[in-house]
């Protein structure tokens, strides 16, 4: 599979900060955190659904019962939502960090097992590592992983077996790995797998193909890449926006990458240059490379 060239514009969108990706119901779901919206758009359609929040949503899962669980800001919460996005019922979990005026849910997604694995950020302007990763689930309730401490949790992943997660600081420009155990949500033999090659590229959100690949979005770079599992590059796409922020696999036949991007913290000249930034972008693989996310087990 040649593994270069340039995304296609999917849907033309002004997200902030878009992020959280997913393929769910025959539509592609993700978050524009600073607009504390949550989106939805059927391929071919013209425009996305929304739902605005309450608070920025900065990670999500899909449930077995057609709910969605929410990562908002300081909390984790369940929203029943009508065919609209509309916003029928919201209610809170769990608080996440209270005591911490400092940090926020940012990336998350479900283990294999179906329970809820997110980490957060350091939102002040010295970026120090006081973030943290958890799982959640209803049969264990909020469990803080035994990882290193971070300023902005990201790439959250799994190995197909489940057994390994995949994860990063972004500032440090590596994506790390480590052993995982769902049940017992103990995390061991954190390792290196993979560096960044290039100075402007900060690892974002992180996908598994179904070949055990994993696609990642390089803030700054303006590419998604792709590394085999032994953590070797294979090849990049490119995008008309730096910052490409989220990955998924999927579309009907699962053969579709597409990403998200963001304007935030672009200057007036680089939103100039890229006027496409905060849009989906995407394009069709030659082969089926999704799997479906596991859904959340409420």
């Amino acid at each position: 599979m040649q593994l270069s060239g340039e995304l296609e514009l999917a849907l033309p969108f002004g997200a902030t900060l878009g992020e959280g990706l997913l393929w769910q119901g025959g539509r592609w779901w993700w978050t524009d955190i600073e607009g504390a919206t949550l989106h939805a758009w059927r391929p071919g359609a013209a425009a996305a659904e929304s739902c605005r929040l309450p608070d920025r949503l900065g990670s999500f899962a899909h449930t077995a019962s057609g709910r969605v669980l929410l990562g908002l800001a300081k909390r984790l919460c369940i929203a029943t939502l009508g065919d609209d996005l509309s916003l029928t019922q919201l209610q809170t979990l769990a608080p996440v960090d209270a005591a911490e005026s400092r940090t926020r849910i940012n990336d998350g997604r479900t283990d294999r097992r179906g329970y809820f694995v997110f980490g957060t950020l350091n939102e002040a302007k010295e970026k120090r590592p006081i973030a943290s990763f958890y799982q959640f689930s209803l049969q264990h309730g909020l469990r803080r992983l035994a990882l290193p401490a971070v300023a902005i949790a990201n790439s959250i992943c799994f190995s197909l077996d489940g057994r390994t997660m995949y994860f990063c600081d972004s500032l440090s420009q590596r994506i790390q790995q480590c052993d995982y155990d769902a049940e017992t949500a103990q995390v061991d033999h954190v390792r290196l797998f993979t560096q960044m090659d290039r100075p402007d590229a900060w690892p974002d959100g992180s996908v598994i193909d179904a070949e055990g690949c994993l696609w990642n979005a390089q803030w700054g770079a303006g590419r998604v890449a792709r590394y085999d599992p032994a953590g070797r590059l294979m090849g990049a796409f490119d995008a008309p926006a730096a910052h490409t922020s989220c990955p998924a696999l999927g579309g009907e036949a699962l053969d579709h990458l597409m990403i998200t991007t963001a304007r935030a913290e672009l200057g007036r000249e680089a939103l100039a240059a890229q006027p496409l930034s905060g849009s989906l972008f995407g394009r069709r693989l030659p082969r089926a490379l999704g799997v479906p996310d596991t859904l959340f087990q409420d």
